[in-house]
């Protein structure tokens, strides 16, 4: 697939697919000296009257330049705003393309330096051309496929650089959905150390892997703990870029459970190939690094990944188990399968061994958060007001919703055991909450701090937006932009 910029006139535009979206707020397009301007028109006035209640496809007769039309309508998605509409009709119009045979698609976009139409198309058309088919036997070929994103207002060096940065950004998104769609018998906290290191190679990143024999002998027992039922023995995984101009030092926690049956606790069969996905955020941990080794923000930025296998074994963990965490806290074991937030206890300790100034972790931890929030949107919660704000903002600009939740002092009493300094659960109410104040007892004392629940939005069943159904990669593209505006 060829994603390329023209500036053609519309009257010019040879095309197998134009692809026109509306929007009653926003001039998206300009069709003037087209002889399509009179029935777009005509089109939006439909839509505007709600005659029309779906996108608008047409064929044109034989000598057109335009083979054939689509229309869409914001009004009909009204629950997005326009950059999301915008992604969400490329990536329609494209499918649309490939179950019609058609080969070049050209999208219109009036564009200006205020509204970057153009790098928002460019994700919908990378995004939306998406597919996981690696395992089966009729695959989706789309290198033919061209699509002219037709700048109608021509501001060239700002949309070069927008179809560069989203390029860059969205190509990681779908190298993290790879990692996460590929199934457990794959993905081994070896292969994830691996792909890190291949990362680092591709964008000038340092990296530094744990081995089960060094995490022991440094005292890493979460990733220890979680991982000793497994044939496949667990890997702490960093990554790091710096800026010569930094101020600010983020570091970026990712869970990275390969395969989460829950252990001894072990889980419910029904869906239990879903937690194939228990990575994804160590998945979006180690692709937004590859996106910002390429983009070189001025900032610092370490990214760590503790992976593990969570297995039942004559090895495993047992429910009862207290392990003495690399900050010294003892921890009680009581659910097996509340393993993520374990292995985090050493990404955040790392975190503060590296000097970071700031602090994100972004896990699929709790089926609490999924219960309050739904499929759509991911939990939010930490120390610093200030730097959960730029999250919230950052997810805003790029279509990843984060909801707020508190961390109130007083449910740290769930949390108590006679036995040791913590219990990993804090029993059957307020479960993503408690789950964010164990988190809190391993982040480096004074050190501003927002976790990341994205055990809703990492994964869906069916088409959403301009994804198809599979892995999202949610959250990658959050930490990319918190990254470049990030100031502290």
């Amino acid at each position: 697939m060829k994603i390329q910029i023209s500036y053609d006139r519309p009257a010019q535009i040879q095309t197998d697919l134009l692809v026109v979206i509306v929007d009653k707020d926003t001039p998206l397009f300009d069709l003037t000296g087209s002889p399509l301007q009179e029935t777009v028109r005509r089109i939006a006035s439909d839509f505007a009257e709600k005659r029309l209640k779906k996108e608008y496809f047409t064929s044109l007769h034989g000598d057109s330049p335009v083979k054939n039309i689509i229309v869409y309508s914001t009004a009909l998605h009204s629950g997005y705003n326009v950059w999301e509409n915008v992604k969400t009709c490329v990536a329609r119009s494209l499918r649309l393309a490939g179950d019609f045979g058609l080969n070049r698609i050209s999208v219109l976009l009036n564009t200006n330096d205020a509204v970057p139409f153009v790098g928002k198309a460019v994700e919908g058309a990378v995004l939306g051309g998406y597919t996981f088919d690696k395992y089966l036997s009729q695959k989706t070929d789309r290198r033919n496929l061209r699509i002219d994103l037709v700048a109608l207002r021509e501001h060239d060096a700002h949309n070069k650089h927008r179809l560069n940065r989203y390029t860059i950004v969205s190509e990681a998104v779908n190298a993290a959905r790879d990692i996460i769609n590929e199934p457990g018998n794959v993905v081994v906290p070896e292969y994830m150390a691996e792909a890190a290191r291949k990362v680092a190679k591709e964008s000038s990143l340092d990296v530094k892997i744990w081995d089960e024999k060094k995490l022991a002998r440094e005292g890493y027992n979460g990733l220890i703990a979680v991982g000793k039922g497994s044939a496949h023995p667990p890997r702490l995984i960093r990554l790091a870029y710096r800026s010569k101009k930094a101020k600010v030092h983020l570091a970026f926690v990712g869970k990275g459970i390969t395969f989460d049956s829950g252990g001894i606790s072990i889980k419910p069969a029904d869906k239990m190939w879903e937690m194939k996905g228990d990575m994804s955020g160590g998945a979006a941990v180690i692709y937004a690094m590859q996106a910002i080794g390429k983009l070189k923000p001025q900032i610092n930025v370490t990214g760590i990944v503790p992976a593990a296998e969570n297995f039942p074994d004559a090895n495993a963990q047992r429910p009862g188990d207290i392990f003495i965490a690399r900050n010294g806290k003892s921890v009680m074991v009581d659910n097996t399968d509340a393993e993520g937030r374990l292995v985090l206890t050493d990404g955040l300790y790392l975190a503060g061994e590296e000097k970071a100034t700031h602090i994100l972790d972004i896990a699929t931890l709790t089926g609490a958060v999924v219960r309050a929030l739904g499929l759509s949107i991911a939990g939010i919660m930490g120390n610093d007001a200030k730097l959960i704000r730029a999250v919230i903002d950052s997810g805003q600009n790029h279509g990843e919703s984060f909801w707020e939740l508190p961390l109130p002092a007083e449910y740290k009493e769930l949390l108590k055991t006679p036995c040791a300094d913590l219990n990993n659960i804090g029993g059957p109410v307020a479960g993503a909450l408690t789950a964010g104040l164990f988190l809190q007892e391993f982040v480096p004392n004074g050190t501003p701090w927002a976790h990341l629940d994205i055990a809703g939005p990492f994964i869906r069943d069916k088409e959403w937006k301009y994804y198809e159904a599979g892995a999202i990669g949610f959250g990658l593209k959050t930490l990319v932009d918190v990254a470049e505006r990030f100031n502290g």
